[in-house]
């Protein structure tokens, strides 16, 4: 047998307290949409409708916090990359030098260590030095017999201007290839040891680098 439901047939004072409290609206909550929708013209029902569709983000659209990440990461080029310097081919060829005769006295004499001055020579006179395609002989001037002097290193010199020597001087390459460049390195090395010498006996000679008593 189903229970019958009461019916209530009289006003129930407490029952209408709590529906009064369950249904009450939020204070001025219904005067600040009336403003609203009497300035702009639209109901308040959709300036609400409104308000909740712009604070939702469109499908499709890229958020804020999504742009910043992409707008920070580092920019890609889909350009192919600059191609690499052609590099001139060179050819490395030992040398050895040293000072003249006739330059020995004021080796000694200046001061400094004589293999020293015929080094510091070596660098400055093959420093920017290129290699020219025109022969220059051999100088027959005197060397010193001092061996302790001599300067050896290397010189890396354009492959394509050596062949031009080779071809015209050596066609079948018997010959040491320092005997092809000799002729143009030892006389700029020698200028070079005449011009330090001539600069420390400068300094010597001056009275503003002489100590003070």
């Amino acid at each position: 047998m189903r229970k019958k439901i009461p019916t209530i047939t009289r006003p129930d004072p407490a029952y209408a307290a709590t529906l009064q409290r369950g249904d009450r609206e939020v204070p001025g909550k219904e005067e600040e949409e009336q403003v609203t929708a009497t300035k702009t013209g639209t109901p308040a029902a959709d300036v609400d409708a409104d308000r909740h569709e712009s604070e939702r983000v469109p499908e499709g659209a890229v958020a804020p916090h999504q742009f910043a990440a992409e707008s920070s990461a580092p920019h890609t080029s889909l350009r192919a990359p600059a191609s690499a310097r052609t590099l001139i081919p060179t050819r490395k060829i030992d040398i050895r030098v040293n000072a003249l005769e006739r330059q020995e006295a004021a080796l000694e004499a200046c001061g400094v260590e004589p293999a020293h001055v015929v080094r510091a020579a070596l660098r400055r006179a093959v420093k920017g030095w290129q290699l020219s395609p025109v022969f220059a002989p051999v100088a027959e001037e005197r060397r010193t017999r001092n061996t302790q002097w001599q300067a050896r290193t290397s010189l890396a010199v354009n492959t394509a201007t050596l062949d031009v020597l080779l071809r015209e001087h050596d066609p079948l390459d018997v010959l040491s290839k320092w005997a092809l460049i000799r002729g143009q390195v030892e006389a700029l090395i020698w200028g070079e040891i005449d011009a330090i010498l001539e600069e420390i006996a400068a300094r010597t000679a001056s009275p503003h680098d002489q100590p003070g008593p």
